[in-house]
């Protein structure tokens, strides 16, 4: 029997934080629990299970955070997990404008038990890549699968092979020179998790297996490296998939989405 509430312990104990090489052209910075990924796409959040005050230093604190971001003219998100303290603290981000995204399952998976040679089907190579030009084709493939701008996602990944290319493995699935599914893997250093990222395929290729060949292609390059545990923040697309090929919920998360107001130009006299 898999013990969950140990997975969960380990995952709030070493993935709360990031670990590693920052990606290029970002910064963290802490303001007491919290902290601050300044230089992406949009600035994030990250805090321990529990940030350790309530009420209005609850206020106070996430103030600071969103009137930090108003001040570059950028967004933020705060992730939350289901299981964070205080129970507040998702009510007091809404009441400073925070917006809650749909949640995703957080599923922890055993990488020697996913590991597999990657199963394709016929007329489908998969590589592993980090050209600015194949980053950029994957950007193109989520815009295009997830209907919303993510051309910001070629620059991210560029970020983070610049600052490290041995900390993120990106693959790419082609057929007839085309991408029809990516997925990349983080390696979390002083950790036992690796994070399992991006997973989209063209709608016109799914059902044939390629998921499942990134994802045990990912698992088997994890456990090569002495990585024990496989982290998702699933979908409900990937979710059963994932749990199919034996990954355990442990809890949810929700990124709670502040904008920036517009700014209002002055007026003279």
């Amino acid at each position: 029997m898999v013990d969950v509430a140990a997975l969960l312990a380990a995952y709030d104990t070493q993935m709360r934080m990031p670990t590693g090489a920052v990606p290029t052209g970002v910064t963290h910075e802490y303001d007491g629990p919290v902290l601050r990924i300044v230089g992406g796409h949009v600035g994030r959040l990250r805090a321990p299970r529990d940030v350790g005050v309530t009420g209005a230093a609850l206020d106070r604190l996430i103030a600071r955070q969103r009137d930090y971001f108003q001040a570059r003219g950028q967004g933020v998100e705060w992730k939350v997990r289901a299981h964070d303290l205080p129970a507040e603290l998702p009510e007091r981000l809404v009441a400073a404008g925070f917006v809650a995204e749909p949640s995703s399952a957080v599923l922890i998976g055993v990488a020697d038990e996913v590991a597999a040679d990657p199963v394709l089907p016929g007329g489908v190579t998969l590589r592993a890549v980090s050209a600015p030009g194949d980053l950029r084709r994957i950007a193109d493939l989520e815009t295009e699968v997830l209907g919303v701008d993510l051309s910001w996602v070629a620059e991210d990944l560029h970020s983070q092979v610049s600052a490290d290319p041995g900390q993120i493995t990106v693959l790419v699935a082609e057929a007839g020179g085309r991408v029809v599914c990516s997925a990349w893997v983080i390696y979390n250093p002083g950790t036992e998790f690796v994070a399992l990222l991006g997973g989209v395929t063209l709608e016109e290729w799914r059902g044939r297996g390629i998921y499942r060949a990134l994802l045990a292609a990912r698992a088997r390059e994890a456990a090569a490296r002495g990585f024990r545990l496989l982290h998702v923040d699933a979908s409900p697309a990937s979710a059963p998939i994932l749990r199919r090929c034996g990954f355990h919920d442990i809890t949810t998360s929700t990124h709670y989405q502040w904008t920036p107001l517009p700014r209002v130009e002055g007026s003279q006299a």
